[in-house]
Formats: structure tokens, C-alpha cells, sequence
């Protein structure tokens, strides 16, 4: 892994392949290893750039004075890509990771081509019903980490109320580990997941949902039906919204579709990040 120093501190990135580069967006207490099994299908046909951010699984600390609202989030960002010169990137989220894109392409749009959205954060649910109790955690001293303590106990990761109802395979105890470990063995990481979770509120997603009409960028919306938590319908909504949008099912998949069904994911989103290209646009990651 690569490491790039903004003012909000040091982040980790994988950085693989060459081509069109695709940015991929991950969300609370995940790392950017939701993103292997499509990155692994995908690095030989366009450039991943995958970066750790600051919300729960990362390995390295934020500054203390480091602003890790939704807003400050999404303008980390933009940094992340002016840092890298990265341009007409194809911005792809999940889970909380794209209620971040979203507002990464209202308040920053300038280096994003593309954009894609899978089952994630919309609208009122931000966060949905099933996780508000985190977010209530967060700003309660100590409360964090005994709602996170369970998961030293890698059978715990797949009940319903941890990471069970998020994927219907399996993923690797080596992967759920970094997930799970970090903020409870680390005080400055769970001090970061508190910050990010504490700022969470969902009248800034609806508030920025009036403003997605503005980005009128190609935008696939990829989203399971299945999803327990996602709502279908709001994948819908999304699409009506955006002026260049479609919608794609996933099938046989929960929230982590990268993990449930990787290469129908790689599919869609290398199709879609090479069309641009194709259709005669400036190669991505050129000035």
C-alpha cells in the first residue's frame, strides 16, 4: 500500500492497474478490502485506486483537529484525488461510502467523470434504522467501544446486528478482522470513528439530495433488491433523480455486493469506466 499525506492526516491506498481510473469509496467500519474481489477482476483493464479512510478500520490516525463530518469527509475526498492528479475518475461508494459520493459530487465535482452508486446510504436513511444505535453510541463516552467489543469474536461478525446481514457469502475472518479490531484496539482509531459517526445526521444527505440534479455526469446506479437495509426503492428514486442515470440489479446479493457477486460488479463498473474513454473523452488520471 501507498500513502498520501493530507492536512487531515496520513491515508493508505492500493493503487493498481492502468487505464481508466476508477476511485472506490467504502463505508463505516470496512476498510478499502470491500473492494478486493472487484479490484482483483478488474486491475488488468482499468486503474483502482483504493483508499482507507478514516472511519473505524483504518491503520492510521487522523489529527486531532481533523474535520470528519459527512462534509469534511467528502472533502477529503476531493483532496485524496487532487493529491493523486487524478481526473475524470469514476467515483464509485457503497454503504456509507456513497452517501460520501454524493456529496463529493455536489460540493466537488471537478475531478469526477463518473459516478456510481451501490446499495448505500439515501435520503432519511443515513444511517438506516439497523445501525442508528451506533451513531447514538458515538457520543456517549465508552459506549463505542462495549457496542463494538463483541466482535473480538470472529462467530460474533456473523450475526444479524454485526456484519451477517451485510453479505450472503462469507467473508475471510483475515478481512473482518481488520474491520473489527481496529477501533477497539487502537484509542486515536476509535477516537476517528467517533468523530465520523458523531456527525452523521440525515437532513444534510436529504438536504443534498435537491442538489444531485446539478451533477449531470453519466451515473450507474447498481443495487441489490434483496438488500435488508438499502432500500430498492430508494435505488429507484436515485435514478429518477440524477439527468443521466441507469439502474442495474444485482441478484443474489446483500449490501456488500463486491463480495456477494464480484463479477457482475467488475462488469458494470469496468464497462461503465471505459466508456468514457471510448466515447473519445480525455484519458483519466491526465491533466
Amino acid at each position: 500500500m501507498e500513502t498520501v499525506t493530507l492536512p487531515q492526516g496520513a491515508i493508505r491506498y492500493r493503487d493498481e492497474g492502468e487505464g481508466p481510473v476508477v476511485v472506490f469509496i467504502h463505508g463505516a467500519l470496512v476498510d478499502g478490502r470491500l473492494w478486493e474481489p472487484v479490484v482483483e477482476r478488474l486491475r488488468g483493464k482499468v486503474r483502482c485506486v483504493v483508499p482507507d479512510l478514516p472511519l473505524g478500520s483504518h491503520e492510521l490516525p487522523m489529527r486531532a483537529d481533523a474535520d470528519l463530518s459527512p462534509h469534511g469527509l467528502a472533502a477529503m475526498i476531493a483532496g485524496f484525488l487532487e493529491a493523486l492528479d487524478l481526473h475524470d475518475v469514476t467515483l464509485v461508494g457503497n454503504d456509507t461510502g456513497g452517501a460520501l459520493c454524493q456529496f463529493v459530487v455536489t460540493r466537488h465535482p471537478e475531478r469526477v467523470g463518473r459516478l456510481v452508486l451501490t446499495d448505500c446510504d439515501a435520503f432519511e436513511d443515513f444511517p438506516p434504522k439497523a445501525f442508528k444505535g451506533l451513531i447514538a453510541a458515538a457520543k456517549v463516552p465508552g459506549a463505542l467501544r462495549a457496542m463494538l467489543a463483541p466482535m473480538r469474536v470472529r462467530s460474533a461478525r456473523r450475526l444479524p446486528i454485526a456484519y451477517g446481514w451485510l453479505t450472503k457469502r462469507p467473508v475471510p475472518d483475515d478481512v473482518t478482522d481488520g474491520w473489527a479490531l481496529r477501533a477497539l484496539d487502537d484509542r486515536l482509531i476509535l477516537r476517528d470513528l467517533r468523530k465520523a459517526l458523531s456527525g452523521v445526521d440525515p437532513k444534510q444527505l436529504l438536504d443534498n439530495t435537491a442538489r444531485l440534479t446539478e451533477f449531470a455526469k453519466p451515473v450507474l446506479i447498481a443495487w441489490s433488491p434483496e438488500d435488508k437495509f438499502f432500500k430498492f426503492d430508494h435505488a429507484r428514486r436515485l435514478a429518477a433523480i440524477f439527468p443521466d442515470a441507469r439502474l442495474e440489479e444485482i441478484d443474489d446479493a446483500y449490501s456488500f455486493v463486491s463480495w456477494d457477486q464480484p463479477d457482475r460488479v467488475a462488469a458494470l463498473v469496468g464497462d461503465f469506466a471505459r466508456a468514457g474513454t471510448a466515447a473519445g473523452a480525455q484519458p483519466a488520471g491526465v491533466a
